[in-house]
């Protein structure tokens, strides 16, 4: 199946927009059918077996609740992490912060084009549903900063095959809304496959990159620093 870039409805929403609302709401269940937030805790915890993670950047973060569930399940292992969350807009509040000051971590929301990243160095860096937006040399010149700032990339990304797009069609069944619904179909056909992610990442040497599918929907990627 060929990956085609469409623009997605969400992206073009004030935060404030009832859609938009409505929207980031469905994509907060569409997450935990996918199981992407056990996927995500699970590979933080293996590359992070010997010792605890202090610093999380998540690009792309939209409203937060993600990491923040990502948290809940990693938080009891690893109570005191700094967690800056970018995004384009600003859509994370002050009680999703809380939410994470209650388990322990010191999250901070930062409004900046992922293209124009400040110079932040973390122990690993994380999106969800993220990268699909950016055709390939875009990808490629992120990919370029990110391993200048990081031991760890991970990603969850659609995954690009017919029964996911099939899926996707029918979300509006289990009550999601026009946004979600037509920005579903959208993703999957800007999703990955096969070792897409893999053969845009700068550096081979020095770095264990691990590609696949995960689960029915999701497709998994993980660049990890070896030396």
């Amino acid at each position: 199946m060929k990956r085609i870039i469409q623009p997605e409805i969400l992206d073009r929403l004030p935060p404030d927009d009832p859609r938009a609302i409505r929207s980031r709401q469905d994509l907060r269940r569409v997450n935990g059918l996918m199981g992407n937030h056990h996927l995500m805790a699970e590979a933080l915890q293996k590359s992070f077996r010997d010792h605890p993670v202090k610093q999380i950047v998540e690009i792309g973060a939209g409203d937060g609740s993600f990491l923040f569930r990502v948290a809940q399940k990693i938080a009891p292992r690893w109570p005191d992490v700094q967690a800056t969350l970018i995004d384009l807009q600003k859509n994370i509040s002050q009680e999703t912060l809380a939410a994470f000051a209650s388990l322990g971590w010191h999250a901070e929301a930062m409004v900046a084009d992922v293209f124009d990243w400040p110079q932040i160095e973390s122990d690993a860096v994380i999106a969800n549903l993220f990268l699909h937006h950016f055709d390939d040399e875009q990808l490629a010149g992120l990919f370029r900063m990110i391993s200048r700032r990081t031991k760890l990339f991970i990603v969850i990304e659609p995954c690009r095959a017919h029964w996911p797009l099939f899926c996707s069609r029918w979300l509006r069944a289990i009550g999601c809304n026009d946004v979600t619904c037509h920005d579903a179909v959208v993703s999957v056909r800007a999703g990955f496959c096969g070792h897409d992610l893999s053969a845009l990442w700068p550096e081979k040497q020095g770095w264990q990159l691990t590609e696949r599918r995960a689960g029915a929907f999701s497709h998994f990627f993980i660049a990890q620093k070896t030396s």
